[in-house]
């Protein structure tokens, strides 16, 4: 177990950038974030170009920002609004990984290419490029893309920490990506392969003259906890190193430039741009130009799925199924919004099933058609089973809607249909219909309601209960949920209700804000920046609309919305619940937004939600990297031990 010192230590040297890696973020053209986002557009332009003269289309590039370029991947035939949002998330899923390698593998060699351990670190190149091509194939992109971000940070490694670019060659080691190809002219471990830095530090012409004769590929030591290293060794150097205390002393990193090795920084990052183009491109052959564009946001990706009962007392809800599906997939056809796969699950009493996929609007529209509302028996019904089918059956993050007017028989299954939410991110929301049910078959709905409203809040969904007659009018929210750019600015839940005031910050890069609450017996006020006031009672207000479906109000602020700190007062001792969505449209730069604040150490951290966390969360976790006082818990909790009073920087 290491220390709270050594923990400590740790901490500081990854958020500092430390020495032992292109800095993770910020550092201009040098830092792992920038060589990623620069592979990515490039191979991003490249493929939509392909396909737009494929499909006899220009390719109409108008700027560079990520906006222009989504735009002109979508084409011309593109209706509304066009946004970057997906795409830059998908881009954060994939940059957020570099401070976290360095965070979680700093005393891996493996993982930085660093000790000579060549193959070790290939496998993991390797075996991390198939398992992004098996996640592609599943459809689990945000998977994919993580794996992707780890995967990039040690290929880019490679060309600062080994002496590839030292030995003079101007093109790409393909023998990382290709495990087909052998790794030759290693050095073995008895080989020296550096001379003695007298000064102690850096210095000009570290490898021995016959390790560049031979063109020997060699790579420094690290060592953060201990000076050994074998006889004769590289080191890779800088403070942080202690082997690079141990003859023969220096290193040979092209992390940082330095007046040393100017020209072999600036040729490492070159080449470690043009491996991870590379790269991309070998995961591009094996997905296919679609999945492709899909893996990076911004081909459509949604899948929408639609878990309906089948049962008799269903009969009014399933013809409104169908006008609220047909109009859904109408209103998005030919968007951004388009989903790329519609799913449906019929569930009746004991039957569910079978999963309906299609890519066509109109036969998903033919499917629905088909649905008839009979049998069922007793009032509760198959739901869960039919909603983890959906689960189970359907891509990672899809957006699920659940039609029933009854409770689950089958409610044993809450706790798996609860880790199926954890593990496939999807977000489920429930519209359950009462109207006509007995008194007795009332007050079980009102039971089983809790189930689906736990179940809805653990995904990021809503549980919605209105009236047959009232169930036209919440189409919205399905229209509402399933927007490119949507992003959950805040999200609470209280069970039993208490009177109490959340706060939440709006920008000028959040529009068309709406807070939905549900619950009965309910009052709350609504405050902007300015100090101005709405209530519930107030259906046409200062600050937006208020409308009232069922147990759900939806109030959609007023265009004008103020920036700043707002606040809502809940009032209630019955259970409630409170979320708050936005759509993000960035500025027209496109540029990747980072906190306003001056980071120390020249860190930044992109300012977009990660997939399955609200605004607010999104806002800890990356100051969960830039400000090292947020990450004392968590590195004491991976093994550093109390922190005993020590200061944590």
């Amino acid at each position: 177990m290491m220390s709270p010192i050594v923990g400590v230590s740790l901490l500081a040297l990854v958020l500092s950038g430390g020495a032992w890696a292109f800095v993770p973020t910020g550092g201009g053209a040098s830092s792992h974030v920038s060589m990623t986002q620069s592979a990515v557009l490039q191979k991003v332009t490249e493929v939509c170009r392909a396909i737009a003269q494929l499909e006899g289309q220009d390719f109409i590039l108008t700027g560079n920002s990520a906006e222009e370029l989504v735009h002109a991947c979508l084409g011309p035939s593109a209706i509304g609004e066009v946004s970057a949002a997906k795409f830059k998330s998908a881009l954060n899923d994939i940059n957020e990984q570099h401070p976290l390698v360095d965070r979680d593998f700093v005393d891996s060699p493996q993982h930085h290419f660093n000790s000579e351990l060549f193959a070790r670190g290939r496998s993991l190149i390797t075996s991390g490029v198939a398992s992004i091509k098996a996640n592609v194939r599943a459809e689990n992109f945000h998977a994919a893309r993580e794996t992707l971000g780890r995967v990039l940070h040690t290929l880019q490694d490679f060309y600062s920490h080994s002496n590839w670019v030292d030995l003079g060659y101007t093109q790409p080691y393909i023998n990382l990506i290709r495990p087909d190809l052998p790794l030759e002219n290693l050095a073995d471990f008895k080989t020296p392969t550096c001379k003695d830095c007298t000064n102690g530090g850096f210095c000009p012409n570290s490898l021995l003259p016959d390790i560049l004769r031979k063109k020997i590929l060699t790579s420094g030591y690290m060592g953060i906890t201990s000076k050994f290293k074998p006889n004769g060794k590289c080191s890779h150097g800088g403070v942080e190193d202690l082997t690079s205390l141990t003859s023969p002393r220096g290193g040979i990193s092209k992390d940082e430039r330095r007046p040393d090795n100017e020209a072999l920084h600036n040729t490492a990052v070159t080449l470690a741009t043009t491996a991870s183009l590379q790269l991309l491109d070998d995961i591009r052959g094996a997905a296919g130009d679609k999945d492709f564009l899909r893996l990076m946001g911004v081909a459509r990706s949604s899948v929408v799925v639609f878990v309906i009962d089948t049962t008799g007392s269903m009969s009014n809800d399933i013809a409104e199924a169908k006008r609220m599906v047909n109009e859904i997939i109408d209103s998005k056809k030919g968007t951004q919004d388009e989903p790329s796969q519609y799913i449906l699950v019929p569930f009746n009493d004991p039957e569910f099933g079978p999963l309906i996929r299609t890519t066509d609007p109109n036969v998903m529209k033919a499917e629905i058609a088909k649905l008839t509302a009979d049998g069922g028996g007793d009032p509760p019904e198959m739901c869960l089973s039919g909603l983890q089918l959906a689960l189970t059956g359907a891509p990672a993050s899809s957006h699920i809607y659940v039609f029933t007017d009854a409770a689950a028989k089958d409610i044993s299954l809450k706790d798996t249909i609860s880790a199926l939410i954890r593990s496939t991110k999807s977000t489920v929301s429930f519209f359950i219909t009462d109207g006509g049910a007995s008194r007795r078959r009332r007050r079980r709905s009102v039971d089983m309601f809790d189930i689906y409203r736990d179940l809805a809040l653990a995904s990021g969904g809503q549980a919605i209960r209105v009236s047959k007659a009232n169930l036209p009018q919440a189409t919205g929210i399905i229209a509402d949920s399933s927007t490119s750019a949507l992003v959950t600015v805040l999200q609470r839940a209280r069970n039993p209700g208490k009177p109490e005031t959340f706060s939440f910050q709006l920008d000028e890069s959040l529009t068309n804000i709406t807070i939905y609450i549900t619950g009965k017996s309910l009052t709350f006020t609504l405050k902007n920046p300015a100090g101005v006031t709405q209530t519930e009672t107030e259906a046409s207000g200062k600050l937006g609309t208020v409308q009232k479906v069922g147990n759900l109000y939806r109030i959609r602020l007023a265009s004008n919305k103020q920036t700043g700190l707002w606040e809502i007062n809940m009032n209630s001792n019955q259970p409630y619940t409170l979320k708050i969505t936005g759509e993000l449209w960035p500025p027209s730069s496109g540029e990747l937004r980072t906190f306003t604040s001056s980071p120390p150490n020249g860190l930044a951290l992109l300012f977009l939600k990660p997939h399955g966390k609200t605004m607010q969360n999104a806002q800890n976790h990356a100051q969960h990297w830039l400000f090292p006082a947020r990450l004392q818990e968590d590195v004491l909790s991976r093994g550093c031990g109390s922190s005993g009073g020590i200061e944590v920087i």
